[in-house]
């Protein structure tokens, strides 16, 4: 083809096949980056919650350095950041194959991932603004 975009039903199907396992490949990477975020911004705000009721019930007061809210911002920050770097190289990877074959149908991990960057984000903040 003098055209260095393919037209991906012009494809081979043994090629065509091989670009829809790639592509669902970083789709499913995409997605294990989405529970891997999940898991430490629930856990960073599980763990917020826990000792905030604890504080409240039991008057225990932490006069550490590094407390239950600061671990909370931690794990939730991580969760985000992770989330961040996961999405861009994601777009990364689909706007290789989108420059090679053509267009790719809309991939609904990144929608997935920002929707829970977004709640990350709202809980960062409620930790943050919350004494």
């Amino acid at each position: 083809m003098s055209n260095d975009k393919m037209n991906p039903a012009a494809l081979p199907d043994s090629t065509a096949l091989a670009l829809d396992r790639t592509r669902m490949a970083y789709e499913r990477t995409m997605m294990a980056w989405v529970r891997t975020a999940v898991s430490l911004i629930s856990f960073g705000f599980t763990i917020y919650k826990f000792f905030q009721y604890l504080q409240q019930d039991q008057k225990v007061v932490h006069t550490g350095l590094f407390g239950p809210r600061h671990f909370a911002m931690v794990m939730i920050g991580s969760g985000i950041i992770a989330l961040v770097v996961a999405t861009w190289d994601h777009r990364r990877n689909m706007g290789r194959l989108r420059a090679h074959y053509g267009p790719m149908p809309w991939s609904p991990a990144t929608v997935l991932a920002t929707l829970i960057g977004l709640l990350g984000v709202m809980g960062l903040l409620a930790v943050v603004f919350r004494q």
